[in-house]
């Protein structure tokens, strides 16, 4: 369980070398670090420049960061309704098991209420069962229905303009 030494704030601009750390130790985790291609400038620029596309909140023991989650508005057509989406939620591992990772989703879903969000959502890797395991314990139900697709790279250029293709 969280302690008085754990603490959760959010991220500022001089956070985005511990918050490109938390990515990386995150992809790690994941057998995906071959695809971090993210910079502190970049991470400066897309969190905290003039146009903010995500958030991140910060899990810190004795003031050190210790985890991470990094979440953006979604939208639901069906209950008329923002949300937020999570999209990273991290603990370096040999923190694990002190209630860090809880406390950052119970932050969150706090925050999803403070601002009158309709749902709370994310995605997890079908091979974590760690996490999933975590997940529904809390009461998080998989919506199976679903499959995500994407575009990235040269898929995404190819759609973008066709004409060029």
């Amino acid at each position: 369980m969280a302690t008085d030494d754990f603490s959760i704030r959010f991220a500022t601009e001089d956070d985005a070398p511990i918050i490109l750390e938390l990515i990386k130790a995150l992809a790690e985790y994941e057998r995906m670090s071959d695809q971090v291609i993210a910079t502190g400038e970049r991470l400066q620029k897309t969190l905290f420049g003039e146009q903010r596309f995500a958030e991140v909140i910060l899990g810190l023991e004795n003031n050190q960061p210790v985890g991470f989650a990094l979440f953006f508005n979604n939208y639901s057509t069906f209950l008329a309704q923002p949300g937020i989406y999570l999209e990273d939620l991290f603990v370096f591992p040999e923190k694990r098991g002190k209630g860090y990772g809880k406390a950052l989703l119970t932050y969150l879903a706090r925050l999803a209420v403070e601002r009158n969000c309709g749902r709370l959502e994310w995605s997890v890797l079908k091979w974590n069962q760690p996490a999933i395991g975590f997940y529904e314990r809390l009461g998080a139900k998989a919506q199976d229905e679903w499959t995500v697709y994407r575009l990235t790279g040269d898929s995404l250029e190819r759609v973008a303009d066709p004409v060029a293709s």
